[in-house]
């Protein structure tokens, strides 16, 4: 049977649907992170407005009260960017991306050499400075603490954000922990980390998964292969699309809602090709120098705007004047958003 192709319009609702995006879902912090595959969290609040969006009737003190419990960390993870997920996703998608690569074989040895002692050292909240100083009193490593050993240090020995600093008012200095976690083998855990992604962001290519993960290709080829039988499409380019049976695939006319994403929204970061959500016009204005990600909100199911927080205000700037129903309704989100911010 020839496989089918979808449209740039259905891949759009597809990923919308499996983000949460077509229509807010009643869930638990931990169910949504992990049926999300994570929200991005380099920037605290990200992960706040990201579940609001997607989580109804979401509250501030849900996700505060899951992070002091551990039931959310916060820490590096796919493509060496810091992520919100569950305790139990941790687990295993640390496992499958725990050592990228650029981090140096010498700045992993170093951190194997420290594994044991570091464990009860970093049960305790430490600065960056503090676990460097401790490096060198304790273990003669006199290291700057660039970023490849800091990144060996949270993604080979786990040493994750401490749940203070995810609160919505982060303290200034930023500390970090180690946390009991799962390990999963490599093999398995990769075979998590694919079905997580195709679950929340598929139909996707190989690339696409590339993207989002940091893992090359051929590291996650046989994790495919232990899926299989996968849906097969293609997109209106010819490339393979993969994808979960049974994951959902609304008609490309489904009505979208406007939502407001927050900046570093995994939606316009998780695949090679973000035509699915996001114009090759605008990319450069969403995302730009420095790794910024802005904030944006949808209308149709794109990125048609980015918004900003200026005196408690919710200010938008479309990309182009929108029609006047469509206007109303992205009034009516910032006022919604708005208050929800107080």
């Amino acid at each position: 049977m020839p496989e089918r192709t979808l449209t740039v319009r259905e891949l759009n609702r597809a990923t919308l649907a499996r983000q949460l995006l077509l229509q807010r879902r009643r869930l638990s912090v931990t169910a949504a992170l992990e049926r999300l595959a994570g929200l991005q969290a380099q920037w605290a609040p990200a992960p706040y407005v990201g579940l609001w969006t997607r989580v109804e009737g979401f509250r501030r003190e849900a996700l505060e009260r899951a992070l002091s419990r551990e039931q959310a960390v916060r820490a590096v993870l796919m493509r060496g960017t810091v992520h919100l997920v569950s305790r139990r996703d941790y687990g295993v998608l640390g496992s499958a991306v725990a050592l990228p690569s650029w981090v140096s074989p010498e700045s992993a040895r170093i951190a194997d050499q420290v594994h044991g002692s570091l464990l009860e050292f970093g049960r305790e909240p430490r600065t960056r400075a503090e676990v460097m100083a401790w490096l060198r009193e304790e273990h003669g490593i006199d290291h700057d603490g660039g970023t490849g050993l800091w990144y060996a240090l949270r993604s080979v020995e786990r040493i994750t954000h401490a749940p203070a600093s995810g609160m919505w008012k982060q303290p200034r200095e930023t500390r970090y922990v180690l946390i009991d976690h799962e390990q999963v083998d490599p093999p398995p855990a990769r075979k998590q980390l694919v079905r997580r992604y195709l679950g929340a962001f598929g139909p996707a290519t190989r690339a696409d998964i590339a993207e989002w993960s940091g893992l090359r290709v051929r590291d996650f080829e046989p994790a495919l292969e232990a899926l299989e039988p996968l849906r097969r499409f293609r997109d209106e380019r010819g490339r393979e699309l993969l994808d979960l049976p049974r994951a959902p695939l609304p008609a490309g006319d489904s009505p979208t809602p406007v939502r407001f994403l927050p900046r570093f929204d995994n939606l316009v970061l998780s695949h090679a090709d973000r035509t699915r959500v996001l114009a090759e016009e605008h990319r450069r204005t969403v995302i730009h120098g420095g790794g910024m990600v802005e904030a944006t909100f949808l209308v149709d199911g794109f990125v048609a705007g980015l918004w900003r927080v200026e005196a408690g205000r919710v200010r938008v700037e479309p990309f182009a004047p929108l029609p006047r129903v469509r206007r109303r309704e992205v009034e009516n989100e910032a006022a919604r958003l708005e208050a929800w911010l107080r």
